[in-house]
């Protein structure tokens, strides 16, 4: 079973839309689909393959209310099945490490020809762990600076948050990477090539099987919603960006042209692909499914083991809004450097964070609303 997280570092790229067309061109070519919305506490993926909200989904198999076996529903489409989350349960967007483990062993345990799971937005650890089930999984992303950075962002967070499962806690590498921790800035502008060859002195044996399994890491790039054949140069800068600052080599799957036909889709309940197979975007899926049908299935050695993952976050982006900001803007300084940012973008990028701040703020009051209003009701938060 070829397993592919989607996943992104930025909202409203097409995630979802090519997780559910994807899904559904893979059963028209005669292979057995699992299609799962992961992307905890907004939950819609039922909407884009029309299908009704499930009574059971991700939330009532975690709470105990449902078995796996009975959270798998078969879709309308030809060799899909289906897993719903559960956006109505308090807390479901971080989960416990025990309920993350329950998750991968049941996924793990499924006999598809491909597992689709369709992560949410960001860099948080469920999502990182879950995108590292497979060294195969999907970053789609846009054109627009905003989709570039957060991107890049999250392939950033994948390397270290590997990097921090393969170092053994009593390790010399572990402890390195502990010490660089408390100098965040320094950290930001230390690349990954470089911080390698540091680790390679301290702890050879570490550092070797580290990059063994980056070796293995063969994550695939979409680049969504182009608008013009010079936007598809955005997903060759951000290879040569990975690729300079993070030793790691990006798969291009390809590009999907912004479509307007996948609102009229959207609204008749009908994936793209079954609404007009024609189109352009449905070309576009097509040529991406086929793509994934003739590439080999890799995998990670059989010691890299998910449910054993560190409970330890090292995600480089920090949850407070304005230190977000600042920890983005060293982001920028890199994708300037390679030149894969113009002067025009580095200064819209700067009014879209200084909105971003905003935004995250008032989103984080909101959220402690509604987890003192779950509190209230008697949920466990």
């Amino acid at each position: 079973m070829q397993i592919i997280p989607i996943a992104s570092g930025k909202g409203g790229v097409g995630k979802s839309l090519l997780s559910a067309n994807l899904a559904i061109t893979l059963g028209k070519a005669g292979k057995k689909v699992l299609l799962v919305d992961l992307d905890l506490g907004a939950s819609n993926l039922h909407l884009v393959i029309g299908q009704q909200a499930p009574k059971n989904g991700i939330g009532t198999f975690l709470t105990g209310q449902s078995k796996f076996e009975d959270i798998v529903k078969k879709t309308d489409y030809e060799n899909v099945w289906f897993i719903a989350g559960d956006s109505e349960i308090p807390g479901l967007t971080s989960l416990k490490v025990s309920q993350k483990n329950e998750l991968i062993k049941s996924f793990t345990k499924s006999d598809y020809d491909y597992l689709i799971l369709d992560l949410g937005a960001g860099t948080h650890l469920t999502i990182l762990d879950m995108f590292l089930l497979s060294p195969q999984g999907i970053v789609v992303t846009a054109p627009t600076v905003t989709a570039t950075l957060n991107g890049y962002l999250f392939l950033k967070n994948i390397v270290f948050r590997m990097m921090y499962n393969t170092f053994k806690k009593t390790s010399k590498a572990y402890e390195y990477l502990e010490s660089l921790k408390k100098d965040t800035t320094s950290l930001q502008r230390l690349y990954i090539p470089r911080l390698i060859e540091i680790l390679s002195e301290k702890d050879p044996e570490s550092t070797e099987l580290f990059k063994k399994r980056m070796a293995e890491f063969r994550p695939r790039l979409v680049l969504n919603m182009i608008d013009d054949p010079k936007d598809a140069e955005k997903a060759q800068k951000i290879r040569r960006s990975c690729q300079q600052y993070l030793g790691l080599d990006l798969e291009h799957l390809g590009v999907i042209y912004r479509d307007t036909m996948q609102d009229k889709a959207l609204s008749s309940r009908l994936p793209v692909v079954v609404y007009k197979p024609q189109s352009i975007l449905s070309q576009a899926v097509y040529r991406i499914a086929d793509k994934i049908m003739q590439s080999e299935t890799r995998s990670f050695d059989d010691d890299y083991d998910m449910t054993e993952a560190s409970d330890i976050s090292f995600e480089i982006a920090s949850e407070e809004a304005g230190d977000d900001f600042g920890q983005k803007m060293a982001y920028v300084e890199e994708l300037a450097g390679t030149g894969a940012l113009t002067a025009g973008e580095l200064a819209e990028t700067l009014r879209q964070q200084q909105y971003e701040i905003t935004q995250l703020k008032t989103e984080n009051t909101f959220l402690k609303k509604k987890l003192l209003d779950a509190a209230k009701m008697g949920f466990k938060v």
